[in-house]
């Protein structure tokens, strides 16, 4: 292999595809890099085995070859060359690395010893604005968490329908559900469960780029790639491995009806709630009691004190006093996207809705803490 790039090129490739590499003792090639060169591009990839990260960018090439380099080492080492071109060969297992007045030569270890990649199957595939998806994943990013019992809600549960798409996270004590729709229906209609962590690395690496994201499917892998602005070839393609079962149907938690509706503004809501929070006890309770007039917000805690506040708002239905985990309340009112909130609830023990005023696009359902 013997290639020139610049340097600000090559870190930024390396900066993208360093994100998942981990140190498994048992399979050290996971800690390296893998450089090839395919036709006028540099290909770089990483992976766990969970998911994989390929970066390409143009270059100028005289010979092709692949390689394998610590990836950690690699980083620091780019961090402090100048900002000049590079000039790249691989001599068997060793890369020789010039820049102005550097030479390096680095140990690599043999390409064969890197995992398989898996390839996008097949050319069907869906596009989706890449700042409206990956600002919408992380509007429920935060809410699975880990379950050894039902693996199925440790992740964000994807369904193509129609002309939408429906982003939905549970951890059974709170659901968030993000709709983003699209001007053309579907072909037919897609779903699969994403691991937690491919959707935090997804908005790491995608979330600030304007333009289309491509969503390939298989049965067993997601694929989502970013075109390079200059030629139609991708630029970035993240895969993961999808969770196996079935998402539950969360449709039949959703309310139908509900006994008490608040329209308040969101943030003076938030403000008071977390205010509250700093009082409350080790349960995160606090207390909603809301009459005809005004919602009062109160926490205790024996060793800090009482904590009582007022918020006006428009209020319809019966008089009900109610208590959250103050965290996922917070948590939920943080995420809604317009200055009043709607919040509907049922009764003490049943689910409550949170949601914006002026779009149709995403709901928090959060399920009250049992009083005796």
């Amino acid at each position: 292999m013997k290639i020139t790039i610049l340097k600000e090129k090559l870190k930024e490739g390396v900066n993208v595809v360093e994100k998942i590499s981990q140190k498994i003792l048992a399979l050290p090639i996971l800690q390296n890099i893998l450089i090839e060169i395919e036709d006028s591009f540099l290909k770089l990839t990483t992976t766990n085995l969970e998911s994989a990260i390929t970066w390409w960018g143009l270059v100028k090439v005289e010979k092709p070859g692949k390689i394998c380099i610590p990836i950690k080492f690699f980083s620091s080492f780019l961090s402090l060359l100048p900002k000049k071109p590079i000039n790249i060969e691989s001599k068997e297992l060793i890369l020789n690395i010039t820049c102005e007045n550097y030479d390096t030569k680095i140990k690599g270890f043999n390409s064969e010893d890197f995992p398989i990649i898996p390839q996008i199957p097949n050319n069907e595939y869906i596009t989706i604005d890449n700042i409206t998806f990956c600002q919408s994943l992380n509007q429920i990013i935060g809410i699975p968490s880990p379950s050894m019992a039902r693996p199925e809600i440790s992740g964000i549960f994807f369904s193509f329908q129609d002309k939408f798409l429906k982003l939905v996270a549970t951890d059974s004590f709170r659901l968030a559900e993000r709709k983003i729709f699209f001007p053309n229906n579907f072909p037919k209609e897609y779903s699969f469960i994403l691991p937690q962590t491919a959707g935090r690395e997804i908005i790491n690496i995608f979330g600030e780029k304007e333009g289309d994201l491509r969503v390939y499917f298989s049965s067993n892998q997601v694929f989502f790639e970013f075109l390079m602005p200059e030629v139609s070839h991708p630029q970035i393609r993240f895969t993961s491995r999808l969770l196996e079962g079935e998402y539950p149907n969360y449709q039949e938690i959703i309310p139908k009806k509900y006994e008490t509706s608040l329209l308040v503004p969101k943030e003076e809501f938030l403000n008071q709630i977390k205010t509250a929070s700093l009082f409350s006890a080790k349960s995160s309770e606090i207390k909603l009691k809301i009459s005809s007039k005004k919602v009062e917000i109160i926490s205790q805690n024996p060793d800090l004190g009482d904590y009582k506040s007022e918020l006006g708002g428009k209020i319809k239905g019966k008089e009900i006093e109610v208590s959250f985990n103050h965290r996922f309340l917070i948590d939920g009112v943080s995420e809604i996207n317009s200055n009043e909130l709607i919040f509907e609830l049922t009764d003490q023990e049943g689910p409550a809705i949170l949601k914006p005023t002026n779009k149709d696009d995403y709901f928090y359902l959060i399920m009250p803490i049992k009083t005796n």
